[in-house]
């Protein structure tokens, strides 16, 4: 192997060893982007890090603290763009050009417009040799919530349904039906854990009456913030969702013209209140999301049923679709997956690859993407 191609292969090696360490990250340092970082001298690491909870400190300056001295000289590896702004801290390009490092190989160029290439150049005008593109693919994957926000003003929505095998996602009289196995609610958990947020409809949170946390063992307290979309403020005060509310967030987004006394009643439980535009009757979806953003939502999980489901597929709002199908066979009095909507609609979708099918336990996993 010549030795710039074993060059390449050491930067991709070292490069996907951050992206590992910032998914460690993932659903706790919003509003933040979960970076991972490493920094490496003569081909060993003598530094890593990945972005704390709550967004601070960063990876990069996570990766300087462990390294110390030995950064002097050395190569970093970084999912995203070193910053090159002063907010709560410090700017993490000043940060690299003080540690004396003499080269730094980035994934991904910044969108957020306090930086958008500014940190690349900065430490360009420091002397530090500068490589962008190396596990760009993946780390467009990783971040694709900052991204999505940055670029669009809303989270990356990910949309989670469990459907038998003749597509149903509930029972006749949309009672609720365990349609999958313990292996696939095991991930939809661990997909819980790496969201910032959960989403559901009223109609969910009133007829299952979920709690929408991590039952994981040991990650209870990665559980996202739940947020039900609830146009009338029906959800009932006693709900578990809204008991719990002190434990873990419930926000509830209702339209402007829903009753002051049930906010009243849901604020005394601990609740947040939020209200958004409504369209035809209906909160707007858009709106919806722009407000969820601008909270600092990243990765927004939704679970909310059929009618949230087919509401944003039909607004070309899902960025991410994991559709866990069971073998099972509940009828065709069922309750369809997409409300209106043949499930084809997801499956088929132009706006959507299928980039994953994989057995888990004795469901099948597939993840859709938008292309």
């Amino acid at each position: 192997m010549s030795a710039s191609a074993d060059a390449l292969q050491q930067d991709a090696r070292f490069m996907a060893l951050a992206l590992a360490l910032g998914r460690r990250g993932l659903g706790r340092t919003w509003p933040n982007p979960a970076v991972g970082a490493v920094i490496v001298n003569h081909g060993v690491i003598v530094g890593r890090g990945w972005t704390q909870v709550g967004g601070r400190p960063h990876a990069e300056i996570e990766a300087l603290r462990r390294a110390g001295e030995a950064a002097r000289g050395a190569t970093l590896y970084v999912t995203l763009e070193p910053c090159s702004h002063y907010g709560k801290s410090p700017p993490c390009a000043d940060a690299i050009v003080a540690a004396g490092l003499c080269r730094v190989v980035s994934a991904l160029e910044d969108p957020n417009p306090e930086v958008a290439g500014a940190g690349h150049a900065r430490l360009r005008a420091a002397g530090i040799a500068v490589e962008v593109g190396v596990g760009a693919e993946e780390a467009r994957r990783d971040h694709a919530g900052h991204l999505r926000r940055m670029r669009d003003g809303r989270p990356h929505v990910i949309l989670k349904l469990a459907v038998s095998a003749d597509g149903k996602a509930g029972a006749p009289g949309r009672k609720p039906l365990s349609i999958t196995g313990a292996a696939a609610r095991d991930r939809v958990h661990l997909l819980r854990a790496q969201s910032d947020a959960i989403m559901v409809g009223i109609g969910t949170a009133i007829a299952d009456d979920p709690m929408l946390t991590c039952r994981l063992p040991g990650m209870e307290k990665y559980s996202p913030v739940r947020i039900v979309l609830d146009s009338a403020l029906r959800l009932p005060p006693a709900s578990r969702l809204a008991r719990s509310a002190r434990e873990v967030p419930v926000s509830v987004i209702a339209g402007a013209e829903a009753p002051r006394a049930a906010e009243d009643a849901l604020l005394k439980e601990g609740v947040t209140v939020l209200r958004a535009a409504q369209r035809d009757g209906r909160l707007d979806l858009g709106a919806v999301l722009e407000l969820i953003a601008a909270r600092g939502v990243t990765r927004l999980m939704v679970e909310g049923g059929p009618t949230l489901a087919a509401a944003l597929l039909a607004a070309d709002l899902i960025d991410e679709a994991m559709l866990f199908r069971s073998p099972k066979v509940v009828g065709s009095d069922g309750v369809d997956a997409l409300d209106g909507l043949p499930l084809t609609a997801l499956t088929q979708s132009p706006r959507l690859k299928c980039v994953i099918s994989e057995p888990v336990g004795a469901d099948t996993r597939f993840v859709y993407e938008r292309r």
